[in-house]
């Protein structure tokens, strides 16, 4: 993968995100054996750099750099230089200037990665801009998926929940078509944006046949800090007309398993019995979240462009 930084999803390559899936199933495998020393980074440095709050994305980029073997640096916006009004650019500049070797960030605001890129020397990973994409989650997703299937190609994926706000989605949508996968979206019309099937998007009228035949079935959280109300009556209407539970599974092809970028709202997109179940996969996506950063950064690391 010969490129400085990691914005999105739109831009690489299928050979491009199947490297880094490859990467990431050996980083995996590793780390189950209890491999926890590894020395691609070994002498680097890498900063965290959170304008938003983050517990699962913040904690597994951390331990993926530590497991490489990197030097690790956190900055929130809470306790930095931000509150004293200083710009993006002048703190990129800053790290910059400390020669730091990665930057990982995290925004509420579209497109801020890439500023940032431009800015720095710094190879840059978003780690989540605003409504608009957060890589990492998908390949995480991606590795999941690869490993439990062995493919992803061909597999049908539902995704279900609060699209509109989603990042996550749109990141899975564009990653999702260029390794072959179908994928289907169902919310209520409030939170789906116009303009998904236009990118590849099947929209769905209805949980059942957005879930009927699926491999994967997504639900994704209902981002209630994103919205300003109105966007549906309740979280109990919610879960009653639009989350997924048993029933609704029941539609799944044999052997569907369930995903959630987490934090779950327990008994609003799933159910505790799903969420629990054996078909959950939300634990082992946390792992792969590990793996799958452990192989970006080693991969950026090898890349020529800075």
């Amino acid at each position: 993968m010969n490129r400085k930084d990691l914005l999105g999803l739109l831009q690489p390559s299928e050979e491009e995100i199947e490297e880094i899936l490859t990467l990431g199933l050996e980083m995996k495998r590793r780390l189950r054996a209890g491999e926890k020393s590894f020395g691609e980074l070994k002498g680097k440095s890498v900063v965290t750099l959170f304008y938003e709050n983050s517990t699962r994305t913040r904690c597994s980029f951390e331990l993926a750099a530590k497991y490489l073997g990197a030097h690790v640096v956190n900055i929130s916006a809470s306790s930095s230089s931000v509150q004293k009004g200083e710009s993006l650019v002048d703190t990129g500049k800053t790290l910059d200037a400390m020669k730091n070797d990665f930057i990982v960030i995290r925004h509420p605001m579209g497109g801020a990665p890439k500023l940032l890129a431009e800015t720095v020397k710094a190879h840059v990973v978003n780690a989540g801009d605003g409504m608009n994409e957060h890589p990492t989650q998908a390949l995480l997703d991606f590795l999941t998926m690869k490993e439990h299937f062995g493919k992803i190609k061909g597999l049908k994926v539902a995704i279900l929940g609060d699209i509109r706000h989603s990042r996550v989605a749109k990141s899975n949508l564009y990653g999702l078509k260029k390794l072959g996968a179908e994928v289907r979206m169902f919310a209520p019309a409030t939170l789906m944006p116009a303009g998904l099937a236009a990118m590849g998007a099947r929209i769905c009228s209805s949980r059942e046949e957005a879930v009927g035949g699926a491999d994967v079935v997504m639900g994704l959280r209902i981002q209630l800090e994103r919205q300003k109300g109105g966007n549906f009556p309740s979280l109990g209407e919610y879960a009653r007309f639009y989350g997924v539970n048993e029933d609704v599974m029941k539609f799944a092809a044999e052997g569907a398993i369930v995903m959630h970028p987490g934090p779950v709202n327990r008994g609003v997109e799933l159910t505790e019995g799903l969420i629990d179940g054996q078909q959950s996969y939300i634990e082992d996506q946390v792992l792969s979240g590990v793996a799958v950063r452990m192989a970006i950064l080693t991969l950026l690391g090898r890349g020529t462009q800075r």
